[in-house]
């Protein structure tokens, strides 16, 4: 009888093979486990992704202050407070500091005083700031305060829509809500601005530009509420063919994400004369509006016009601030980058993708706004911009020159005698050279939103005024050296 022993050689396999089956348990163990974490990971961020906030409080269309749609979206509300922050590019500038106003225009460019002689913006033409200060400012400055400017202001500077709202309820209880907010907007327009700021501020929704005027309160879906901007982008598509066009039904998201500025940052009339009205029913481009205010006639049968020249006696136009016109002209307009897409860029937060609402220029923001397309380094994008807005701002200040020619030849025919008639087609010359360096010294990019497009309106203007200036100077020739019998009479 043999008795059982232990054979080493047979024992030490055994163990290699279990210790071989321990280390893949426990990496299956670990990878499961990873796995398992993994696959929790992404459901949870597709959870987030689902549902990007908590409804701490309940907006709606008459939450106008920003403060409490924070509560919801921090992310967002955090952007949107730091516009308060002064920025400055090399062509663009708010404040120097914080708590500082920026500085005059006219500063810079004299000729602006001199365009504008006899108007509101000859006494007080500031730099922009952040939106947070747009009803702040325009509280301020001396154009209201000095200069007496109807309640229609108030549409792009505040977040008005619920006192039009109320107020065209009170005029037409029973009519759809939709005609309800056009009415009031009418009415509001009517009034003097200090009145019409006392009404908002007694309605309890005097604030600048806030989320409702943009955003949906229930769906958060970006949507365009200002009447002014509705009613101008149904004339304009009316003019492209396409009939009883609605924005908030009809357009897709990509063009929502300007024309949610283009609610604002547009050329309009906001006078007293009629009701603030988007000058659109031919077209976008610097002519075609021109070309509708031409034909546009007021109550009293008077062609339209901003305000006489205090120097020349011509009906000129003033432009406000064409940026949505414009940029439709250019590149980026047309390969359908939007406003938001430079302006306001996304960002990532965890799994969140929000935009950045502190809006201002892309150039304090190369990384997001620009790089996102143009691979190129920081500086060589901030080259190129210059390059083109130091072609532009030497354009504009020629132009500018011309312009100044132009009055000082016009003022002196007229010092010399000339009559209404005699100068009639010389200030129809200066109405639309005017108009034109005024269109483009208004759009706030210094050239970059079109370089092309402004050097042609920029062009045309120096022309004009080159023409006006030489045929001034004809006719006071023409009067120096007429018969002395058909010289009026000179005063004892």
């Amino acid at each position: 009888m043999t008795s059982e022993t232990t054979n080493p050689q047979n024992s030490q396999p055994r163990r290699i093979r279990l210790a071989w089956l321990i280390a893949i348990i426990i990496a299956v163990a670990g990878s499961t486990t990873v796995v398992a974490g993994l696959l929790v990971n992404i459901f949870q961020r597709k959870q987030e992704a689902k549902n990007p906030y908590l409804r701490f409080v309940d907006v709606t269309n008459d939450t106008t202050d920003p403060a409490e749609w924070g509560k919801n979206w921090p992310r967002e509300y955090d952007g949107y407070l730091r516009t308060v922050v002064p920025t400055r590019t090399k062509y663009g500038g708010g404040a120097p500091s914080e708590g500082m106003l920026p500085p005059e225009k006219a500063e810079k460019n004299p000729w602006l005083s001199r365009m504008f002689a006899g108007y509101a913006f000859a006494i007080d033409y500031r730099d922009r700031r952040g939106h947070a200060f747009m009803l702040a400012d325009q509280e301020n400055t001396k154009r209201t305060k000095e200069r007496k400017q109807p309640g229609s202001c108030l549409h792009c500077h505040a977040s008005v829509i619920p006192l039009y709202r109320q107020t065209g309820f009170e005029l037409a209880p029973t009519a759809p809500p939709a005609e309800q907010i056009q009415k009031g907007f009418v009415a509001i327009g009517k009034l003097d601005y200090w009145e019409a700021n006392a009404r908002l501020e007694k309605s309890g929704h005097k604030h600048p530009v806030s989320c409702v005027d943009c955003h949906d309160p229930k769906s958060m879906q970006l949507r365009v509420t200002r009447p002014g901007f509705i009613n101008g982008i149904k004339a304009l598509k009316a003019h492209e063919g396409v009939a009883d066009y609605d924005p908030n039904r009809d357009a897709t998201r990509q063009e929502m994400r300007s024309f949610v500025c283009g609610q604002c940052h547009v050329e309009y009339y906001c006078g007293p004369k009629t009701t603030l009205f988007f000058p659109w029913n031919k077209g976008l481009k610097v002519e075609e509006i021109e070309s509708y205010y031409d034909g546009y006639k007021f109550d009293d049968g008077h062609r339209f016009y901003d305000w006489k020249h205090e120097e020349t006696g011509a009906e000129v136009l003033k432009a406000q601030h064409p940026e949505f016109e414009v940029w439709n002209q250019g590149t980026h307009g047309k390969a359908g980058v939007a406003c938001a897409d430079c302006h306001m860029p996304y960002m990532r937060e965890g799994a969140l993708k929000v935009s950045d609402h502190w809006v201002r220029s892309p150039l304090t923001n190369i990384n997001r706004a620009c790089q996102q397309c143009h691979h190129y380094s920081e500086n060589e994008i901030v080259q190129r911009v210059e390059t083109i807005q130091d072609r532009h701002y030497a354009l504009l200040t020629r132009a500018g020159g011309a312009l100044v020619d132009m009055i000082d030849a016009i003022k002196a025919a007229k010092n010399a005698s000339a009559s209404e008639a005699q100068l009639a087609s010389i200030l129809e010359l200066q109405r639309k050279a005017q108009w034109r360096l005024d269109f483009v010294a208004a759009e706030n990019s210094m050239g970059f939103h079109a370089p092309q497009e402004l050097a042609r309106i920029l062009g045309e203007s120096i022309d004009l005024s080159r023409q006006a200036q030489l045929a001034a100077v004809s006719l006071k020739v023409t009067l120096a050296t007429a018969p002395t019998a058909a010289k009026p009479a000179a005063a004892n």
